[in-house]
This record gives structure tokens, sequence and C-alpha cells, in this order.
């Protein structure tokens, strides 16, 4: 592959509901992109998740420069916190700390699964993804089972819903209803059986959030979708589990 996108078209935005706009690395393969959240808070604003990082996300999104901004790792795999070192505030679950402040190859997963194929286009050169690396980004805060993310007019609950990885986090604000359920849960094939993956968790986190008063998901991967659907897919998976 030759083709190479310009900086300035890395990245594509779409404003949804409740002031949560969606940020995506439009190159990357649709099974391999991150979905990036910015949600707009009086005080600060929030990112879940950064991406690869191969490309400025503050240079090229104007809209995270203009608060405080809390980025937030839903968990500490490549294609989520590439960019978390751009950011002055970074928060991760404990048990995913060690990873973002010394991020290799094995721990991010990035040995496995970055290469030219995961790419529509590449990115901007120098870029060459036999040399990508995940830059450090030390964690300034570190979240815990149950703490509250405040926005000021914005409160996220942290739910620990480890099983894709150790300290796999989601978030829920009960006023509106949004979860962002990071790796765990998406509408797209799941991923169980990385080197940290842990089948055990995965169904008690499962379990955890099936019967969550949702309205809409927005998670790491694929498109956001409702209550019925979040219900659907978890009851299928938990029911594929029982069945053994």
């Amino acid at each position: 592959m030759n083709e190479r996108v310009t900086a300035e078209n890395w990245y594509k935005t779409k404003k949804l509901a409740d002031e949560v706009t969606l940020i995506c690395e439009y190159w990357v393969k649709e099974y391999y992109r991150c979905n990036i959240w910015h949600v707009r808070g009086r005080d600060r604003d929030m990112l879940v998740d950064s991406g690869m990082g191969v490309v400025s996300l503050r240079e090229q999104i104007p809209l995270l420069t203009k608060k405080p901004c809390l980025a937030v790792a839903s968990h500490t795999h490549f294609d989520h916190i590439g960019a978390h070192s751009e950011f002055e505030h970074r928060l991760v679950h404990h048990l995913e700390a060690d990873v973002i402040a010394n991020p290799t190859a094995k721990t991010t997963l990035s040995d496995i699964y970055v290469s030219d194929d995961m790419f529509h286009a590449l990115p901007p050169g120098p870029f060459q993804s036999t040399e990508y690396a995940v830059k450090k980004a030390p964690a300034t805060q570190l979240l815990e089972d149950g703490d509250l993310i405040d926005l000021g007019n914005r409160q996220f609950l942290v739910i620990h819903t480890p099983g894709h990885s150790p300290g796999g986090i989601s978030l829920f604000e009960k006023s509106t209803g949004i979860l962002f359920s990071g790796d765990l849960v998406y509408d797209g094939p799941l991923v169980e059986n990385n080197y940290n993956s842990d089948a055990a968790d995965y169904y008690r986190s499962m379990v955890r959030l099936l019967d969550l008063p949702v309205k809409i998901v927005h998670a790491g991967h694929f498109p956001s979708y409702d209550r019925a659907r979040h219900q659907a897919i978890i009851r299928a998976w938990l029911d594929e589990k029982d069945a053994g």
C-alpha cells in the first residue's frame, strides 16, 4: 500500500445528541477503528479514548482545545490510548495504570494488530506500521469502580467492567441514559481472547450491564445502539455461554 492521506483528512467527526461528538480515524478499517467520544460539559469536557495517535488529535480537532479536557481510557489497548499523551488530564483504572505509563507492543496489543492491512490508506509520512509504538502517558488520576467523573453539570459513573482487559471500564450517565461501554460490548464481533482477557470476569461484567437503564450505548467500535439492542446483544452472548 502506497497511498497516504494528509493529516487534515485523517479524522472525521459527527455531532450526536446530548453534546456528544463522535470522532474517528476514517482511514482505519472498521473492525480496527476505535470510536473516540467527546462529551461537552459546563466546566470541563471529557474524551473517552483517543485512537491510535498516528496523527495529532488536538491539532486536527479544535473542539478538544476549547476547555480543560479529561482524557479517559476505557482500557489501554493501542487503538484507545494512542493520543492520550497529548492531554494534560489522563484517567485510567488503577489495574491498567502501568500499561499507560509504560506501554509495550505486547501490553497494548499493537504487536498482533498493527500492520498496513488495517488501513484503507496510510497516515501521512513518516509513519511506518512496523515502527508504531504508543507514547507514554502516565495517569494523572486513577479510577475505581463507583467513582464519578464530574464535568460540572454532568456526572458519569465509573463501572469496572473487566473481561476484555483487567482494567476495562464503562461510563454511565443516569440523567441521559448514555453508556460508554468501551470494548466489553458493542454491535460487532467481540474480542474475548486477548492475552489478558478473563472469561469469568467477562461474564460477570456482561451480567452487570444487562439491566442497566441505558437509552443509548456508545461503544468502543461499530455504530451506537439503543436499550433494546443492548439487551439483545448481551442476552444472546450470555445464552451462548450458558449453553456451553
